[in-house]
């Protein structure tokens, strides 16, 4: 079970997430392929829904990619994100989209990196005013000084960025790729998180530009300026099987 609300060192006290694997979570994995239809077909339009007659929203990167699942305390899937590998042209899914990149701008080593995309919280999750895709709420804006940052913590993008986290490291990645929103960037830069702008805002579902973050000055930048968040990042989810 998650820990406590009231348990200090606990920034998902509500959520956990686990690694959704092909094969051994085919049932499961099904629901989030219904999860990605509902938000990208039906209510964003993003993509065409007669396209998928049977409900389930699947490309030709699922079954390369590593999927993870995040869920409530009656284990009710409530968020979803996939980490996509280099294909065998070492290419990721964002570069059939963002062609250009920023001055001085430079991409990973595709062995070491992986795009993450279909980032998603479901709707029940994002009632307030200003809530982006991944659950977020753009206008609050984030910690304010004397504000607790566990109180104003997008917890199921957290829970979801720690198994990322954790998969990343047992398998040798250290960029991410990430399509975003800029104010999504903006508050996660406020968190420490070490997105870097290298691409120009483009039309990839929606106004997005290209983001890289590296893990390395991710771990010293929250490492600084948010410890405690660090440590608990650190830790394996206790819903992880």
């Amino acid at each position: 079970m998650p820990a406590s609300t009231t348990d200090p060192t606990e920034f998902a006290p509500l959520f956990h997430s686990r690694e959704v694997v092909q094969g051994r979570d085919d049932a499961l994995l099904k629901r989030v392929f219904e999860l990605r239809y509902q938000v990208y077909c039906q209510e964003c339009g993003f993509l065409p829904a007669a396209n998928y007659p049977d409900r389930c929203e699947v490309d030709q990167y699922d079954a390369t990619s590593a999927h993870f699942g995040a869920f409530n305390l009656r284990d009710e899937l409530v968020g979803y994100g996939r980490m996509v590998h280099p294909d065998l042209a070492q290419s990721f899914p964002f570069q059939s989209h963002c062609h250009d990149l920023l001055a001085g701008a430079t991409l990973a080593p595709p062995p070491q990196a992986a795009e993450i995309s279909r980032l998603m919280v479901t709707q029940a999750y994002r009632r307030r005013r200003g809530d982006v895709l991944a659950g977020v709420t753009i206008e609050d804006d984030l910690p304010r000084v004397n504000r607790d940052l566990r109180d104003h913590t997008p917890q199921i993008l957290l829970s979801l960025y720690r198994q990322m986290y954790a998969f990343s490291l047992a398998h040798g990645m250290r960029y991410w790729y990430a399509a975003m929103e800029r104010s999504l960037a903006r508050v996660l830069s406020q968190m420490g998180f070490a997105f870097v702008q290298i691409g120009p805002l483009v039309d990839y579902y929606g106004p997005v530009a290209l983001y890289l973050g590296d893990l390395r000055e991710l771990e010293a930048r929250v490492g600084r300026s948010h410890p405690t968040l660090m440590t608990w990042l650190r830790q394996p989810d206790v819903g992880a099987p």
